[in-house]
């Protein structure tokens, strides 16, 4: 078992309410990695779902506060849940006060023929051929993480906001769920960090999350391709669009986060 199928466990406290014990060794500033806390928040959702024709769909969440290692207790509320559509909303609480929450639409399969994807593949270079490199700053839990940087320049005052390049994790759980893809989505560091001249603190605010694929059938040895862009700063606060692929040019899963850019 991987240290993340641990990390990601849940405990049944009572009806609609789990706890899971955060590690310690996986901070990202002052708190846990926030794809840490949204897979628990995404994992809650589901147990609680308790429906496999209803995979989820879409998620919103909003890291309120730092999450911190020791127990959380997550709850659950069934919003609403009809002929097609589970909603649910999930909020995750230490010390009496809530540090993230998230709304998760799970729902059924409506037409299987209606498919596509308007955005073009990368250009995908081989990963045995690039390097492995992350930023001197890295924050703690990256030393769980291997990342072959594509176009990922840092600090150098660039004229645009993107970043590209190989991740994984070195120890993938075992279970590999819409949790799974959303960590994945959350491994790189900001891009915009590329158009910024120092290192500077950031933190997710806001993610956004849509999963395209069972997550299942994906080989946990290979790598997902990692493509953002940073296409708006206003007042410290960016938006950015990421994107993960498979090694064979399908889109895995589409992310928007919100960065608070710290002073």
């Amino acid at each position: 078992m991987s240290d993340l199928d641990a990390h990601l466990a849940l405990t049944a406290i009572g009806p609609n309410h789990l706890r899971a014990e955060v590690p310690d060794g996986w901070q990202q500033g002052r708190g846990a990695f926030g794809g840490l806390v949204i897979g628990l928040l995404i994992r809650a959702a589901a147990t609680v779902a308790a429906d496999p024709s209803r995979p989820l769909r879409s998620l919103g969440a909003e890291l309120c506060g730092p999450t911190q290692p020791g127990p959380a207790d997550i709850f659950v509320d069934v919003l609403r849940t009809g002929t097609g559509v589970t909603t649910l909303a999930v909020r995750l609480v230490q010390a009496e006060e809530v540090q993230a929450h998230a709304v998760a639409v799970h729902a059924r399969t409506r037409d299987p023929g209606l498919q596509w994807t308007e955005l073009q593949p990368p250009s995908l270079a081989p990963p045995s051929g690039l390097p492995l490199g992350a930023p001197d700053e890295a924050p703690v839990f990256a030393r769980h993480c291997e990342f072959r940087p594509v176009h990922a320049p840092l600090f150098v005052g660039g004229d645009e906001a993107r970043a590209e390049g190989w991740f994984r994790f070195k120890r993938p759980p075992t279970v590999r769920d819409a949790a799974y893809l959303a960590m994945l989505c959350d491994g790189w560091w900001p891009a915009a960090f590329s158009r910024l001249t120092t290192p500077r603190p950031t933190a997710t605010l806001a993610y956004t999350f849509q999963p395209l694929v069972d997550a299942s059938r994906l080989d946990p040895e290979q790598p997902v391709y990692h493509r953002a862009r940073a296409v708006a700063m206003r007042d410290g606060y960016s938006v950015e669009l990421r994107e993960i692929w498979s090694p064979a040019g399908e889109l895995l899963a589409l992310n928007q986060q919100t960065f608070a850019v710290i002073r």
